[in-house]
């Protein structure tokens, strides 16, 4: 009897009803991605774009994905903590967008080989970096194009910040567009060994602007620039943002990047599993760079030659650094043949200022 009992309760607290329910699978938790900005989050400049970017990535991913960022982390020591310090907080994703950062970020990627990193702007990679980066100087060129066409003048002002090869493709590209359609254009450059200096860049171009310059361009990471072209009744291009709340008046055309798009598809890719450590330069065609958000001086005549330009871009049809006739440097070297189009290589690697740049590469 009692062994019929036991065998029955066993049997008992082994059967479970077909109507119970099992457990469900506790979900799975976010991913966790960390920013890096090297300069404090302001209206618009290079952090804003990606402080964009990084809340486009929690609108397209909502709950699976946790993000944060660091603000204001200069280049040098203080990122690699900065970096190091994300990782250590479960960070599997983490993007670091400032050139002065790859080599903290390569550093850092050694010791947490479970961590993604997106070099943004830098070159070198690992199994774990991936590097990405825009094709500025299409904008740069579509700029010039809009400069050229509104300067009295002839002579731009370009506020810049180091020179690297980055840098030096838009003062070209800047410089190519704007004597596409003024021959006797000039543009003259202030260096600055900076990328923000709000009060510095002010003074750069209230120099600048001291020296028959009408219209400005910069390479710097505030709206410095731009308020002191507002300020003095110039015209200036802006960069990285839509700057029209800071200089409603002064404001051509404005070079804007965008990141949501790229970082989104990143962090979809952690969360799928198929995250590979790539390079990545995307321009005009990609999306990752746009120009518009024309000025009120600016006539539609002017509006529709850029965006033309701009889609001749998107299609191929229009190379920047393609020679129709010899491009010489600003002292008389010929650096692109007639009828060569300039490899990405060369590109990257671009040391020499084009003819009609006032001004030497530092050294």
């Amino acid at each position: 009897m009692y062994k019929n009992l036991a065998a029955a309760f066993a049997a008992a607290c082994c059967w479970i009803s077909p109507s119970f329910s099992q457990p469900a699978k506790p979900a799975a938790d976010p991913l966790k991605i960390g920013f890096v900005y090297v300069a404090p989050i302001t209206d618009a400049g290079w952090v804003r774009q990606h402080e964009d970017g990084r809340k486009a990535v929690e609108a397209a991913l909502g709950g699976k994905v946790k993000t944060t960022f660091v603000e204001n982390v200069p280049e040098g020591a203080d990122a690699e903590r900065v970096i190091r310090d994300l990782a250590q907080q479960g960070n599997k994703l983490i993007f670091t967008p400032s050139f002065g950062y790859m080599e903290p970020t390569l550093k850092v990627a050694r010791d947490f080989p479970d961590v993604k990193f997106e070099s943004i702007t830098g070159y070198k990679e690992a199994p774990n970096v991936a590097t990405a980066n825009a094709r500025y100087y299409q904008g740069r060129y579509l700029a010039g194009v809009a400069a050229g066409r509104m300067t009295k003048t002839h002579v731009a002002g370009y506020v810049a910040g180091f020179p690297i090869p980055e840098v030096l493709q838009g003062i070209n590209a800047f410089t190519l567009g704007m004597r596409s359609v003024d021959p006797k254009a000039q543009v003259k450059v202030v260096w600055l060994d900076a990328w923000f200096d709000p009060p510095r860049e002010r003074d750069a171009a209230m120099t600048l602007f001291n020296q028959d310059v009408d219209v400005i361009a910069f390479h710097t990471g505030s709206t410095a620039v731009m308020a002191a072209a507002q300020e003095r009744g110039k015209l200036a291009i802006a960069y990285h943002s839509d700057m029209r709340k800071v200089a409603p008046d002064a404001q051509i055309v404005a070079v804007t990047h965008q990141w949501g798009g790229y970082y989104a598809q990143r962090a979809k890719a952690v969360l799928d599993g198929s995250w590979k450590s790539s390079k990545v330069w995307g321009g005009v065609k990609e999306g990752m760079i746009r120009v518009g958000d024309f000025g009120p001086k600016v006539p539609k005549a002017v509006q529709d030659e850029v965006l033309a330009r701009q889609a001749d871009i998107a299609s191929g049809k229009l190379q920047v650094f393609q020679a129709a006739e010899d491009v010489r440097d600003n002292e008389g070297r010929v650096v692109i043949a007639k009828g060569v189009v300039l490899p990405d290589d060369k590109i990257l690697s671009m040391n020499w200022l084009a003819e009609g740049v006032q001004g030497r590469i530092p050294r």
